[in-house]
């Protein structure tokens, strides 16, 4: 049934994905629109910067359950792991391009941990404890979404390699891996300059001109 389950999968997991909870969060906190601050996105950190620690935690916690839904359906209310699998990258296509928003939304990290764990706990245990790591040494939020799905994508290539997991999550940990390094690409240049903003720094209000 995947040819049926998968498009169901992946038109609930781009919606689910496309709900701009940060753009809610921001007007709720009195801040207005969260990508007129900071970084210009909608995902926790960004919210962190425009409205406070109690709104980005909200933002979190529903990030991630965009990532966790559509996965958990495939696997436990379809059994297909292509429609699993796939679902979880609509998600984050959802949550990166969202048609509720204008498309632009996120970067999509908390919505790819969420996605993880409903996918594999064991891999996302690996994402979380790396992650939290390179956060607690470094401070840079972006190094940690960087190299933290990377090692997630990592462990992920070595359950399916034991045949822990099934082989269909191979496409999700890849996909994934790849949007999330595509989002940080600006991170990226300025985490190689010098001048990415560690966690806590850089909320100030945009201007006008900047994209």
């Amino acid at each position: 049934m995947t040819l049926l389950y998968t498009p169901a999968t992946v038109l609930l997991g781009y919606l689910l994905g496309a709900i701009p909870i940060g753009l809610f969060v921001g007007r709720l906190a009195g801040v207005g629109d969260v990508r007129d601050y900071g970084s210009g996105k909608t995902g926790t950190t960004n919210v962190l910067r425009a409205a406070g620690l109690r709104w980005a935690l909200a933002v979190l916690v529903l990030d991630f359950a965009k990532g966790a839904v559509p996965v958990l359906i495939g696997r436990f209310v379809f059994d297909d792991p292509w429609a699993a699998a796939i679902g979880g990258v609509a998600a984050v296509a959802g949550h990166t391009w969202p048609v509720f928003a204008g498309f632009r939304g996120g970067r999509g990290v908390a919505t790819v941990f969420g996605a993880f764990v409903a996918v594999s706990p064991p891999a996302a245990l690996a994402v979380g404890l790396f992650a939290a790591l390179v956060l607690a040494v470094s401070r840079y939020v972006s190094l940690m979404s960087i190299l933290g799905v990377a090692a997630g994508c990592l462990v992920l290539i070595v359950l399916v390699a034991i045949g822990f997991t099934a082989p269909q999550y191979l496409a999700f940990a890849i996909l994934v891996t790849v949007a999330i390094e595509f989002n940080h690409l600006d991170n990226i240049r300025r985490l190689l300059a010098g001048t990415e903003p560690k966690i806590g720094q850089g909320g100030a209000r945009r201007s006008s001109g900047e994209t």
